[in-house]
Order: C-alpha cells, then structure tokens, then sequence
C-alpha cells in the first residue's frame, strides 16, 4: 500500500537512526563527539517560525522554488546555469548530490550562539566563494566529505538537538539551499524546532536569501572586501562580491534585524556580521564599518575577527602571504568604535 507523504517522511527520520555510510553508523560514528544527549530544547518560544512555514504549506511552496532555481542553476550570483540535477557540475564543484563534512558541536561561533554546549555545526562540502585563502580549503575547494541524503541530514539535525545543541548552524550553505530545505521538511516531521543558523560568505543570491524569509532564525555573514575590484582577485573571480554581498546582508537584516535576540544568554534570533581583517586592510575594514553604521545601524552585532592566517594558496598572492600585526588589528577595532557601533562581539 503507498505511504502517504507524511507517512513516508516519518518512515525516513526513523530509519535514519540506524542508517549507516560504508559499514559506520551516520550519526554516532561518522559524526561522533561533542556533547552528551540532553534531549531537545526550546529557545525564544515555543515554535519555530520554520514549522508555521511548513504548517500552511508556505514552506513546500519555497522548496519548489528553490529546485527551480537548481537546474540549470542560479542559486548564487556566479549564475553559472550548470544543470546539476543532470549530473552537470556548478561553478562550486557540486553537482546533483551533496556531501557532509563534519557535523557535531561547534564552539567557533560568538558567545551568545555558541553557548555552553556548542552550536550544531554542520560543515558542508565545496562553496560557491573559493578564496585563494580559504583556511578550510580541504572541505571547500576540494570537496571532502561523505555524500548523504535527504533523510541522512534530517537525522543529523535531529541528532544534534537531542544531544542539546543550542541551535543547528549550516556552514558554508549557499550552493546547496534547495537541499537543505528539503532535510529540513523531514527533520521538522521528526520533531526538529531549534534556531536554524545561516552560516555565509554573503556571496548569495537576494532571490534565494527571500525564499529564506522565516525560515533561518539566525544569520551569520562575513561581509569580506568593500572593493569587488579587490575582491575579484581573491574569490575566484567572482563578479560583484561587493555588490552582491551588500544587498544579501540587507535583506538578512530585514528578515530578522541587527541585533541577536537572547534567552538566558542564548540566540534564538537575530545576526551578526563577520569582518575578517585582513593584512594592508585588504578587506576594507574602515570601509566595511561605516556601511554597517549606515545601512544596518549602529547597533548592529559585529564580529571584527583577527584569526587571519594564510592558508591555501595565500603565500602567491602578498600581502595575503602573511598574519595580521597586532596594529592591524588594533586600527580595525578603532575604525568600529570611530563609526559608532556598540555592540562588538566574539
């Protein structure tokens, strides 16, 4: 007899807890450490905006969209038309399926999302970005990571809320949207209902970003080079970064506003702006925190990050080919403080 849809996509969240990739179980092997199982949480009320999307039927009418926009694809401003459901492979290095890195709780993020017991982190393989200097090339540039499927995510999703994660955060999502919507259908079948995380380079199409309207809780976009002409450079030649990356953060901070929104000290909504700082301000730090004061308020959370290293191919491309001084970083903090902005986080 044929399932029904809803039937169906509790068969798929059930089997997945025992679903396993090359002999080793998906959940408690392929992504196995971190926290120990707390049950699920609620954060910032009952029900997530995500699950009255998926209620009225609004959020099957965004996944279809989104499919749309897959084959060929336009998910991301490269526009690059690959027909990856026909196996044809994007600008990203993606084609029809997907692949996971690493999933498990992540204590990379600022405070407030991170917590005591880490953000569910959910490393996604390759990325529509590829800089030169990427510091996870092996995941992004090289694609490294299993494939999953659909219900897989779903169960990994909701794997990380019942350990007690504060929140599951996609990291690096842009080329794989449509995805990541149709996991998130299943895993709200199965009981999912924690802060969904947008984590970005910001190279994202404003069509896709309002199709995510309601359905991430939190963004996190590093707003990289004011200069597309400088960008260029460094991104693989993506066209506009600048431009692009505006008008995205904008549409973020519509969505969900400036500040992150907290229950006992934990993010359930809201955003914060990354700014990586770069040697010979590189990325426009002075630049990049008068935009912020001007568009998006001066209250806006900003995370003025000095982690920069240079990896990958960054040694043929000087400046890049070395650490930031701590004058550098110095400077990037008073150029914020000069413009105004009064909530700087880590």
């Amino acid at each position: 007899m044929a399932l029904s849809r809803r039937e169906f996509i509790k068969k798929c969240v059930t089997g997945t807890a025992a679903a396993t990739l090359g002999g080793a179980g998906l959940v408690t092997n392929l992504f196995a450490g971190g926290a120990p199982d707390r049950g699920g949480v609620q954060i910032g009320g009952a029900t997530r905006r995500y699950i009255d999307l998926e209620r009225s039927g609004e959020l099957e009418r965004r996944e279809r969209a989104l499919w749309d926009l897959y084959n060929p694809c336009y998910l991301c401003p490269r526009l690059c038309g690959a027909k990856r459901s026909s196996g044809e492979v994007g600008a990203c290095s993606a084609a029809s399926s997907f692949r996971v890195a690493s999933a498990g709780p992540d204590f990379g993020n600022e405070a407030p999302i991170r917590g005591v017991r880490g953000s569910g982190g959910i490393f996604l393989s390759n990325c529509n970005l590829l800089c030169v200097f990427c510091q996870n090339w092996q995941i992004a540039h090289r694609g490294d990571g299993r494939q999953t499927s659909h219900a897989e995510l779903a169960g990994i999703m909701l794997d990380l809320q019942r350990r007690g994660l504060h929140n599951v955060s996609f990291i690096t999502p842009t080329h794989l949207v449509p995805h990541l919507v149709s996991a998130l259908r299943i895993a709200i079948a199965g009981g999912l209902n924690v802060p969904l995380c947008y984590n970005t380079g910001s190279y994202d199409s404003l069509e896709v970003m309002r199709l995510l309207d309601g359905v991430v809780d939190i963004y996190q976009p590093d707003f990289k080079f004011q200069d597309s002409a400088v960008a260029t450079r460094f991104l693989n030649g993506a066209p506009d970064y600048a431009l692009h990356a505006a008008a995205a953060i904008k549409e973020m901070h519509r969505q969900v506003g400036g500040m992150l929104r907290t229950t006992g000290g934990i993010a359930y909504r809201g955003m914060v702006v990354r700014h990586l700082v770069m040697p010979e301000n590189l990325g426009g730090t002075d630049v990049f925190a008068r935009w912020v004061a001007s568009e998006l308020g001066t209250d806006t959370h900003v995370n003025i990050m000095g982690q920069y290293r240079p990896m990958f191919r960054a040694h043929e491309y000087p400046p890049l080919d070395r650490r930031i001084t701590s004058a550098e970083f110095n400077q990037a903090i008073r150029w914020a403080q000069e413009a105004g902005l009064v909530n700087l986080i880590n």
